[in-house]
Order: C-alpha cells, then sequence, then structure tokens
C-alpha cells in the first residue's frame, strides 16, 4: 500500500481518538446500506465513460451533534464494458470525516470528505488483471428521519477521485468519477 495512503488513514484515525475524547452528547452509530452507481471516466484520451453498479454501505461514529467518523464500503461490477466483452468490478474501502446540520426538522444535510483505497479487477476470457490505487470523495447527501431508529437517504453524491494506471502506461493517471447512492440508514 503506498506510504501516502497509510500516513493519511493513521492522521485520520487520531482525528477521531482527539474528538472521541471531547464527546459531550450522547453518542450514535448510523449504518447506512445501500444502492449505489459509479460513472467511471477513464483519464486515457479517447476512452469512453461507462457505468458501473452496485451498492455500498457505511458505518458513523457521531462524536458530537454535527461531528461524525465514517467508514465507507462499495463494490460495483459491469459485466460487459463499452460492448467489449470485459467484465470489470471497483471496490472502494474509504475513510474520513462528516459534517451534519441538525436543524431543519427531519431533513439532515450533510458533507464529508473521505480517502483510502479502491481496487479494480477485470478479465477477458481467461485473462485477469488487478491493481489497487489511491481513491478519495468529496460530496454529500441528506438524510430523512422516519423515526428515531431509520431514516432514508433519497441522494448521496460524490466526486471521486481514483488514480489508477491506464492502458499501456506505467504512470498512475487521475480518474474524475461520479457517485451517486440512495438506500436506508439505522440508527443505534
Amino acid at each position: 500500500m503506498n506510504l501516502r495512503v497509510v500516513v493519511s488513514l493513521l492522521g485520520f484515525a487520531s482525528l477521531f481518538g482527539v474528538a472521541a475524547q471531547a464527546q459531550e452528547e450522547r453518542k450514535t452509530i448510523d449504518v447506512f446500506a445501500g444502492y449505489s452507481y459509479v460513472r467511471a471516466n477513464p483519464a486515457t484520451s479517447g476512452a469512453n465513460s461507462f457505468s458501473l453498479n452496485g451498492g455500498s454501505a457505511s458505518i458513523a461514529y457521531n462524536f458530537s451533534g454535527w461531528l461524525s467518523g465514517v467508514a465507507d464500503l462499495g463494490g460495483y461490477h459491469n459485466t460487459n464494458i463499452l460492448g467489449s466483452g470485459v467484465d470489470g468490478t471497483l471496490s472502494t474501502y474509504l475513510f474520513g470525516p462528516r459534517v451534519s446540520y441538525h436543524r431543519l426538522g427531519r431533513v439532515t444535510p450533510f458533507g464529508e470528505v473521505l480517502f483510502g483505497v479502491a481496487h479494480t479487477g477485470a478479465s477477458l476470457l481467461a485473462t485477469s488483471n488487478s491493481q489497487n490505487a489511491f481513491a478519495m470523495t468529496v460530496g454529500g447527501g441528506l438524510d430523512y428521519r422516519l423515526n428515531s431508529h431509520f431514516s432514508i437517504r433519497p441522494a448521496k453524491v460524490d466526486y471521486l477521485l481514483t488514480r489508477f494506471t491506464e492502458l499501456n502506461n506505467s504512470n498512475a493517471r487521475s480518474q474524475n468519477n461520479l457517485r451517486v447512492s440512495t438506500g436506508i440508514v439505522f440508527r443505534f
């Protein structure tokens, strides 16, 4: 794993430890599960964008009424990328802070910045290829509270940056992707 990724993850872990020491309100844990769509945009000139469908799940520990630490995992798949016969998957493992605004009644908007690792795998007939790369999201969404234990997340939209090596190029390149999720939130 890249040293920058490890250092970033350790930095965020220490940030969460400091925030946990400063806690004053009743703590809750939010668990999200739902459908996710990724619009993948290769950095290679002339390569077309393509869609991946899948799911994501996250767990957020609420340190206060506005600050949470989030772990977000996602898996996305396409069985025939751009009609090429290539079967591809993308997995993301992201961590970071979330800021929420709870003063709008049942609606809670939030924003987050998450850092971590993405894993991609592709196969054509008997040949397969996979790699790991840095990943980051910047985005947000809103939750609609149904009761004290359940909310609906009608939309969460993220800019998803990945740094995979593409098409006969040994250098990592930036892929500027879009991720949209919807699902349900359980609060404990």
